[in-house]
Order: C-alpha cells, then sequence, then structure tokens
C-alpha cells in the first residue's frame, strides 16, 4: 500500500500536491548578475538602487523592470532576496530576477526568501551565490492562482509585522521623549513642585565591585547572575531577566546582589557607551560577575536611578571618564565623580519611574506580539511554499 496521501505524488523534490509542478529553479526565474555602479557614477534620480541589502540609495537611470527581486550574492546578505516594486538599478552585490516566466513576482519573492541558498554554496573559502549552479537545482511549483493566493495571505502577514514595527518604533520615541523630559525637570507630573538637586553619585550610596564568573561559567547552575557584556546586549535601564545562571561554588567568588543595587558595566568598547547600567530590583538571590560596577543608593530611588543614568547628559559624563582605547574602562571612582540633578522627594521620583514602567511594558507587550507574527510568518512559509499545507 502506498504512503501517499491523497491527492499528492512522489517527485524529485520530495512529495508535493498532484496540482503542483516538479520543475527546476531555472525554469521559474531567469536570473542574472548585477551592475556596478560606484559612488562617482550615482546620480540623483527616482529610480531605487537594490543591492545585496536591499535598496542602498536612488540613481536616474534603471535598467531592469520593475516588480524585481534581488537576492545577496555574497558576504552578510549572501541568499537573502528583497522585492522592489518600480524599476530599478541592480547593483552587482546581487543577483536580479530578469524573467518570471509567467510566474508570480510576489509569490517568486517569497519563494526566493525562504530557499535555503547556504546548502547551495558554489565553493571557496567565500559563500558565492552563482546562478549558473542553482539553476539546475529541483524545486516545486504551484499553479498561478494558487501563487498569487499564497502571495496574498503573506502580503497580509508582512503588513501587520510592518503595522507593529510601526506603532513599536513610535512607542520608542515617544518614551525617549518622556525621559528627556522628565529626566530634566523640563516637565514635571502633576502635583511636583520644588527645584530639583545636584548631587554626585558617591553622595547616593557606596560602591562595590563585582567579581568572578568567567565565560564558561556563565551557564554552570541555577542561580542568577549578570555579566558586564549583558548590561550591553541583554539588560536596559532595568533588569527583568537573566541570561546568566551560575553554581553555588561559583557563586562564591561573585558578588552577591541586593534589591535596589545599580549595576554598571565597567568595561566596553567605545567611550560613548561605557558604563551602561540597569537597576535590579528583584528580591530573589542574585550575583554580579567582574568588570561591574555597583552602586548601592541610600537616597535615592535606584529604578529611577536606572533610567536617569543612562540619558545622553549622564552618558557623555561617564564618555569624558573612561580610560583606553581598544578596550575601554572606567572605574568605580570616575563614576562616583558623575553628578545628577534629582526631584526634591522620591514620591516624584518613583511617580517618574511608574510611568515609564509603564510604558517599557506597553513596548514589551507589543514587542511580542511582533515574536508571535513573526513566528507565524515564518511557520506559515514553510507550510505554503512546499505544499505542506494548501489554502481553501
Amino acid at each position: 500500500m502506498s504512503d501517499l496521501q491523497l491527492g499528492c505524488k512522489r517527485t524529485d523534490v520530495g512529495v508535493i500536491p498532484d496540482a503542483w509542478e516538479s520543475t527546476l529553479l531555472g525554469n521559474v526565474v531567469s536570473l542574472r548578475r548585477g551592475h556596478d555602479l560606484t559612488e562617482r557614477q550615482r546620480r540623483q534620480g527616482p529610480f531605487p538602487i537594490m543591492g545585496s541589502a536591499g535598496q542602498n540609495g536612488y540613481h536616474d537611470t534603471a535598467i531592469a523592470k520593475g516588480p524585481g527581486v534581488v537576492i545577496g550574492r555574497s558576504g552578510a546578505s549572501y541568499g537573502q532576496a528583497h522585492f522592489c516594486w518600480d524599476d530599478y538599478w541592480p547593483h552587482n552585490t546581487a543577483l536580479y530576477v530578469t524573467d518570471f516566466q509567467g510566474n508570480d513576482p510576489k509569490y517568486v519573492f517569497y519563494f526566493l526568501k525562504g530557499f535555503d541558498f547556504r546548502s547551495h554554496n558554489s565553493g571557496g573559502a567565500q559563500q558565492s551565490l552563482n546562478r549558473n549552479f542553482i539553476a539546475p537545482l529541483p524545486v516545486s511549483l504551484p499553479p498561478l492562482p494558487e501563487q498569487q493566493a499564497i502571495a496574498k495571505v503573506l502580503d497580509d502577514a508582512d503588513a501587520l509585522i510592518d503595522a507593529l514595527e510601526a506603532v513599536i518604533a513610535k512607542k520608542r520615541d515617544v518614551k525617549l521623549g518622556a525621559v528627556q523630559e522628565w529626566m530634566s525637570g523640563q516637565r514635571r507630573l502633576p502635583g511636583f513642585r520644588g527645584e530639583w538637586v545636584r548631587h554626585s553619585l558617591r553622595q547616593l550610596g557606596s560602591f562595590a565591585k563585582g567579581a568572578g564568573v568567567k565565560k564558561d561559567q556563565a551557564n554552570s547552575g541555577d542561580l542568577p547572575c549578570v555579566r558586564y557584556g549583558e548590561l550591553y546586549t541583554h539588560h536596559s535601564d532595568v533588569i527583568r531577566g537573566f541570561n546568566s545562571h551560575i553554581s553555588r561554588e561559583v557563586a562564591a567568588i561573585a558578588f552577591p546582589l541586593r534589591c535596589g543595587d545599580v549595576l554598571f558595566a565597567g568595561s566596553g568598547e567605545t567611550r560613548e557607551e561605557i558604563g551602561k547600567c540597569a537597576a535590579f530590583v528583584d528580591d530573589v538571590e542574585a550575583y554580579a560577575g567582574g568588570d561591574i560596577v555597583v552602586l548601592r543608593p541610600s537616597i535615592a530611588d535606584p529604578t529611577f536611578l536606572g533610567y536617569l543614568l543612562n540619558t545622553p547628559p549622564v552618558q557623555s559624563q561617564k564618555a569624558s571618564k573612561g580610560q583606553g582605547d581598544a578596550v575601554v574602562h572606567i572605574s568605580a571612582a570616575a563614576l562616583a565623580a558623575v553628578e545628577v540633578d534629582l526631584p526634591p522627594t522620591t514620591h516624584e521620583q518613583r511617580a517618574i519611574t511608574a510611568v515609564l514602567l509603564d510604558m517599557d511594558a506597553e513596548i514589551a507587550a507589543l514587542e511580542g506580539k511582533l515574536a508571535k507574527a513573526r513566528a507565524v510568518k515564518k511557520g506559515m512559509m514553510q507550510v505554503l511554499l512546499t505544499g505542506e499545507a494548501r489554502l481553501v
């Protein structure tokens, strides 16, 4: 008895629906290599320049008719597909479609976007996408009406993703404006008065230094830990979760955190970012690794400090106190000399913090929806472009 599902057939590319065609990639699209265009040759005009990473400026001449698809030939953009509705100039960093051979252009874009080009490298130390090398690859292809239906569904998914990205960008801009106004006293919440007071960080509490926790110890156990590099990559203003967990043995040589500590990265690659910080406000057992400077405030709200000490005016002070070139360092003594203006009461500090935390929670919820929308679209591409699932 055949193990094929009803309405399917076995082909060179695997099991596909009966209505689909087994063919070669070169029969789906004709690909050509893009054309060189130096900065000196560029002349301002209405036509997009499409390269390996997508649109890269405009030119006064188009040599390819839209709609079009370009695919990165090498480097970080190897195999990445980009769509362009208009006539365009295809740059020599990419391959481009000159003939869709009767197939739906948007479907071809999604098909190429989901294609595993990295499994079909033409060889050499540097990955390079060769049109002659990939043209004979077997692929499956649905009839034109189904192509159009699949493209419409994926387009709708992209529209949702684009809309969420736009909302998140707007919310971030609103938060940035709020931080700049409220953290400088330019704008006050209703009911609060009084002059803000200037303090040096040494007046706000005591400083300590993190210790221990090598890279290979970062996942040695179950105890939460913050490593200095994570202050640049994972923690922003407030520590909301942990990426490293250490064993009890490693914890014995690490620095134990207290709820309310403010953690600064003591090392970094640039002066502009040196000393990026985040407040630890959870009542859980946790530790700080080496190259972290810890401020234990006694007269200021720690969450407020987490936001305040990352604002551009404070960051510029930290940048001026950084030492070194290839690796930049900042010491506890240097951080202690940083000066900040604080609202006269911790009540006002906490009120400002509450508004910012609400903004962050709203942004995080939208980012969760965005991640889900991206995952849904990825799953849709996997099943729709292979015929594993069919649209009704």
